[in-house]
């Protein structure tokens, strides 16, 4: 992993550095007879750095949380299902042009529950940045994950979905092979899916490239991610002209989760470890967990299931085995309606007591 810091954390960085040098030495028994004086240096410098991280990360601006949730060491989408599922088994294809490594889906398991996966992969090295497209699908990604979608809701499994995304593939390639009406097809479907979706913004949610998989029951978001329909670079060339003004441009968004919270956009914020994310993979992880489970009343088992009578069972199968090959004719184009629904147990939007800063939303 990569060393990359931000301008605003090399003094913690550099802190860090210190503790950890001065740890050594009391490791390896340098400077016998003050281990008293070392015990209480280090405990000193523990308690600055705590200070530090505290004094940084609590009055970030907006631009500062665009950079944390850009930043290389961050854990990404695969991450994420290493650490919350378990028996991952990744499908590929839109079975129409190719397999985009950009959007990655498939199946698992989340505390037992069968759920159906989807998300955006960045990369970590220029390589795999390069077949991953830097986590911009093109528009067979979005065909794939519409698939694994329909797949889900043929076999009733929930699906969970992370964004981490600057927008989709902005190539003339995706253009001609129908990137506007691959998303928009994702849309329309992902609204009328009759199984819970769950959205988990993680990093970057940038313009229609999240929202194709962000039209859910129930969107998340981490606390150092933003959720926008334009990146700030991009609304700075179009509006001032230059994109290096992406700062002032992010300021005007309000893009950042604490914004998006509090103007009712998103049902509910994870709290990350503190300095974000990528300092700390392993404390986020089951914060994460933890929130999508209660966004499903405390265990995933009680999302939805098919409440369909015996009637309507009974229309599908005459539909799907029809006696002559004329009744097949008729019912090609004959939409049968349950007359029972599948009603989704997705809680309201509350400001519960899971976290100690819901309903004000953390700096």
């Amino acid at each position: 992993m990569s060393t990359f810091a931000l301008d605003f954390e090399k003094p913690l960085l550099e802190l860090e550095a210190k503790l950890v040098e001065l740890k050594r030495h009391a490791a390896i028994g340098a400077g016998d007879g003050d281990g008293a004086s070392l015990d209480g240096e280090i405990r000193r410098l523990e308690r600055r750095c705590a200070k530090l991280t505290q004094e940084i990360f609590a009055e970030l601006s907006r631009w500062q949380m665009v950079q944390l949730s850009r930043h290389p060491n961050r854990p990404y989408m695969l991450d994420y299902v290493q650490r919350l599922f378990t028996d991952w088994l990744e499908l590929h294809g839109d079975r129409a042009f190719a397999d985009d490594q950009a959007l990655v889906g498939g199946l698992a398991r989340f505390d037992g529950e069968p759920v159906m996966i989807l998300g955006q992969q960045k990369g970590r090295s220029t390589k795999e940045n390069l077949l991953r497209s830097f986590g911009m699908p093109r528009p067979e990604g979005y065909r794939k994950a519409l698939r694994l979608m329909k797949l889900a809701e043929r076999f009733d499994r929930p699906v969970i979905a992370f964004i981490d995304t600057p927008g989709a593939y902005p190539g003339i390639d995706a253009e001609e092979r129908g990137q506007a009406e691959a998303i928009a097809a994702c849309l329309e479907e992902m609204a009328a899916l009759r199984v819970p979706v769950l959205s988990i913004v993680i990093g970057e949610g940038g313009s229609g490239g999240a929202l194709a998989i962000g039209v859910c029951n129930r969107l998340l978001m981490l606390q150092y991610s933003w959720y926008s329909v334009i990146s700030p670079e991009s609304c700075a060339a179009i509006l001032y002209r230059d994109s290096k003004k992406g700062e002032k441009a992010a300021e005007a968004l309000k893009l950042t989760s604490r914004d998006a919270f509090e103007n009712g956009i998103v049902d509910e914020l994870i709290e990350e470890a503190p300095g974000g994310a990528h300092r700390d993979w392993e404390a986020t992880a089951p914060r994460c967990a933890s929130t999508c489970a209660s966004s499903a009343r405390c265990r995933p088992s009680r999302w939805c299931r098919t409440a369909t009578t015996s009637s309507a069972r009974s229309d599908r199968s005459r539909i799907r085995k029809p006696r002559s090959r004329k009744a097949s004719r008729r019912g090609a184009g004959r939409r049968i309606e349950a007359s029972g629904t599948r009603t989704c147990s997705w809680p309201a939007r509350t400001a519960g007591p899971s976290l100690p800063w819901r309903g004000t939303a953390p700096a």
